[in-house]
């Protein structure tokens, strides 16, 4: 499986209030540290399967982190408090999982993963 690149929109990056510089340097950095693990796990996999695996796993972890912030929203918002940050970090994982379907060869090897995921969750051998 070929290498991905990853990286922070300039879209949610303007989405950040003036003093959200520190922020954005944490995107960029998680965003770096997700291309590092994902490429090196690609390396160091023996096969594509099991480099489908760690994306997989890594594309459920953002999709758990979207859920996450996406549920901050309306309790800061009931508290008063802007929600800028937590939608900003909510689009940026969901913006990840689009970038890694984007390159065709990952996004092909991570459908059959996740679809063998689903068939092996669905198959329920009883004792009899």
């Amino acid at each position: 499986m070929d290498h991905v690149s990853l990286g922070v929109p300039q879209q949610i990056l303007d989405s950040l209030p003036e003093d959200g510089e520190p922020a954005a340097s944490d995107m960029q950095r998680a965003v770096a540290t997700w291309e590092q693990r994902i490429n090196r796990a690609i390396d160091e996999a023996e096969t594509e399967r099991e480099a489908a695996a760690f994306v997989a796993d890594a594309v459920e972890r953002m999709e758990d982190r979207v859920q996450r912030f996406d549920d901050f929203v309306p309790e800061l918002r009931a508290w008063g408090q802007s929600p800028i940050y937590a939608i900003a970090w909510r689009n940026l994982n969901a913006d990840m999982i689009q970038q890694l379907y984007e390159h065709e060869e990952v996004a092909e090897n991570l459908d059959r993963e996740r679809n063998a995921r689903l068939v092996e969750d669905g198959i329920r051998l009883s004792d009899k």
